[in-house]
């Protein structure tokens, strides 16, 4: 069972709210201070932007940058909630629709009102997800029309061209860029593709202006691994990883496998760095979507590496020759070396794939998977080449899995109480002048 808990000091401000393990409803929503009118959306775009508010889907892509680009692209702009969380690491996108999808909703129409967008979606494969999201619907219409569309569970399904693919009819597959949603997305209009927790801090924003800074500053992370529960928390930027690790149960970690599958790994020397997105692209990895998973003594990162590239394979879309055959290549590399089969030149094969194969897909996953490879080499190197050798008695022991244990269930999530629907909606229009 995943748990859920906050390291940062209790609500207001927070996503988790004061009771994560319940659903919320209208009335709940409205009486901590949900869809309150007091922030227009010129001035909340204001405060979005001094607060460096960043998307919270994977690319950490500044907020108030994609909401001004589609807002000043012109047409009749369309706003997307993402909830397809792909990385089967993260479990906090889904939590977040089960539990506050209010706070979602709020922030969807809070980003239509700044884009002049006219209808949204909420984007989702999760069913349990989708329930929650057409009860609050069900209960409190939005300021404008809001569909939500569900999709088939895969890692590229919520690459943002993949969710203007499915919304318009087609597959949820990545398309060629340019160009991109914010240009020509949903019926080819200007669209904004955003992820679920964004959105949320958007809305938190909304209501306290003056809360701002560490709105944008506290995100979710999904934290697994050393063989314990799984730890959904609410965490400020900064805060060690040893100390996530130590929160989560995972003690005297040997590294880490960061930012979902897209981040890399990272040896205990690397521990010591504070959980923020430039300081760890700094150091050559990834907050990504905020999921870690950490190494316990005696697990061994090659077994790691071949789990996430292994399920990063299974998972490819099957529409670029070079993903294909790269990602392939690289799994069964890494399926060598913890067999102890691999060849001699099996770490010059993954150094030229990692350097050689970024960039050459139509979405990240061939990038995560060379990045992986490449990361594996970059800090493990000696216990790397020890794998040509002999086999590793912890990968004999543990074998890959094709990407299984890196999975993490969503934590429980419990109906709520009924109780009559509040009276006369306050819900603003969200596009007076502020």
């Amino acid at each position: 069972m995943t748990r859920i808990r906050s390291l940062m000091p209790a609500p207001p401000g927070s996503v988790l709210g004061s009771t994560p393990d319940v659903a919320e409803t209208a009335e709940t929503y409205l009486a901590t201070g949900g869809y309150r009118d007091v922030t227009g959306p010129d001035v909340l775009l204001d405060h979005i932007s001094a607060a460096g508010l960043r998307g919270r889907g994977g690319a950490g892509f500044p907020a108030a940058v994609k909401l001004r680009a589609v807002r000043d692209a012109g047409g009749v702009p369309i706003v997307v909630a993402n909830g397809e969380e792909g990385e089967p690491g993260s479990s906090k996108d889904r939590w977040l629709l089960r539990a506050r999808p209010h706070l979602v909703l709020d922030g969807l129409a809070r980003a239509a009102a700044v884009t002049g967008a006219v209808r949204g979606y909420v984007y989702l494969s999760d069913p349990a997800a989708g329930d929650s999201v057409r009860r609050a619907l069900a209960e409190w219409n939005p300021p404008l029309p809001v569909e939500v569309i569900e999709t088939g569970h895969r890692y590229v399904a919520g690459e943002e061209t993949a969710v203007v693919r499915r919304i318009n009819g087609g597959p949820a597959m990545p398309t060629a860029k340019p160009p991109r949603p914010y240009e020509q997305g949903v019926g080819d209009e200007p669209t904004l593709v955003s992820n679920v927790e964004t959105l949320a801090r958007i809305a938190l924003v909304a209501s306290r202006p003056d809360l701002r800074r560490r709105i944008a500053r506290t995100t979710l992370v999904t934290l697994s691994g050393g063989h314990v529960e799984p730890l959904v928390a609410e965490v400020p930027y900064g805060t060690a990883l040893r100390t996530l690790a130590e929160a989560q149960g995972t003690h005297d970690a040997t590294g880490a496998l960061m930012g979902g599958l897209f981040g890399g790994l990272i040896g205990p020397g690397s521990l010591h760095l504070g959980l923020d997105p430039d300081a760890l692209a700094d150091a050559e990895t990834a907050l990504g979507c905020g999921a870690i998973r950490f190494l316990a003594p005696g697990e061994c990162p090659v077994t790691t590496a071949a789990d996430a590239v292994g399920h990063l394979t299974a998972e490819s879309a099957q529409q670029c020759g070079i993903c294909v055959a790269g990602t392939a290549s690289i799994r069964d590399t890494l399926h060598g070396l913890t067999a102890g089969t691999a060849g001699s030149d099996a770490l010059s094969k993954l150094l030229r794939w990692s350097s050689a194969l970024p960039g050459r897909g139509a979405c990240g996953l061939l990038d995560a998977a060379a990045g992986t490879a490449g990361s594996l080499i970059r800090v493990f190197p000696e216990l790397v080449r020890s794998h040509l050798d002999t086999r590793c008695p912890a990968c004999a022991s543990c074998p890959p899995d094709g990407g299984r244990r890196l999975a993490v269930a969503v934590p429980e999530v419990a109906a709520p109480p009924t109780a009559p629907l509040p009276g006369p909606s306050p819900v603003p229009s969200l596009k007076g002048t502020p």
